[in-house]
């Protein structure tokens, strides 16, 4: 079942349409040679931009098979982002959205993984695409205040903070400080929080940057995971809000943007923008990006 699921999902790519014969060689091929030569490769990507890739990383084969896996987020990255702006990358896991963004579109960076092993994969992939002295890589989580919370460490891309009862396995603990204090004033252009769960309490340490007009936007994964702490995502989108951020659809082929009234995709990224015309402006603008043969 998890296999047809993955091959619709490569097949229905919008980078896939003209080559779906291509895309499942291309999964056929990485599942057949990632099992008989084990170990990490080193796979070409967007704008000369590369990342090391193992087995089971699927936040990461994903592009391997599709160019972006995220499509409409990530290109959205790509195109509203330039090499004058400063992005932070909260629960960057490998590092997919920091090299789009730092490496492929040359903006400044911040980004977050609590986990030490995906910590140290994540810094592999900052020194192959040559952004130590562009990025600022940190090993913490973040929350609504300074302190010490235990991640799980075996779950790949969907380690997360261990809730109060929660039965885990393999845990670690991982200091955690506010985004405001860790940017120290500094303002990103945009966002990108992927924390299972935890979103609430990262925006609740992080109201200097929410409130400030050059933050524009927000990548933020809902998927239902804060429940296991007891958070509502209606009071996220609420929250949001809040700060003048409303919820958009994004296609990267038109470049347009629409309004979804405080919706939000229930297995997704959700994309908040501040204001829709000057995120719209930034978007027509961007140079055109070739992936698949595909230009968007």
């Amino acid at each position: 079942m998890a296999l047809l699921r993955t091959l619709k999902f490569i097949t229905a790519h919008p980078l896939n349409r003209g080559r779906k014969v291509a895309a499942v060689a291309d999964f056929l091929k990485w599942q057949i040679g990632s099992r008989l030569v084990p170990g990490p490769v080193v796979h070409p990507w967007v704008s000369g931009t590369r990342f090391i890739v193992r087995a089971g990383e699927n936040g990461l084969t994903g592009n391997i098979y599709c160019g972006l896996h995220e499509f409409p987020d990530m290109a959205y990255v790509l195109h509203s982002l330039s090499a004058d702006d400063l992005f932070a990358d909260i629960g960057s896991n490998v590092g997919a959205y920091t090299i789009l963004a730092c490496a492929a579109r040359g903006a400044r960076g911040y980004c977050f993984e609590p986990v030490p092993g995906t910590f140290q994969r994540l810094m592999d992939n900052i020194r192959l695409n040559n952004l130590t002295g562009r990025v600022e890589a940190m090993n913490i989580g973040l929350a609504d205040k300074e302190g010490e919370l235990a991640f799980t460490t075996g779950e790949n891309c969907m380690n997360h903070v261990v809730a109060e009862g929660e039965a885990a396995g393999e845990v670690v603990k991982v200091k955690v400080r506010t985004l405001d204090e860790v940017l120290d004033g500094q303002v990103p252009a945009m966002l990108k929080i992927d924390v299972e769960g935890f979103e609430t309490l990262v925006l609740q340490g992080a109201e200097r940057t929410l409130s400030s007009p050059a933050l524009h936007s927000v990548v933020m994964e809902l998927n239902g995971s804060g429940t296991r702490y007891g958070f509502s995502e209606d009071a996220i989108v609420a929250t949001m809000k809040r700060y003048g951020f409303d919820t958009y659809d994004y296609d990267p082929f038109s470049k347009s943007l629409t309004s979804m009234n405080g919706g939000r995709h229930a297995e997704a990224n959700t994309l908040f923008i501040r204001d829709a015309d000057r995120a719209r402006a930034r978007v027509r603008g961007a140079k055109p990006v070739s992936i698949h043969g595909v230009l968007f």
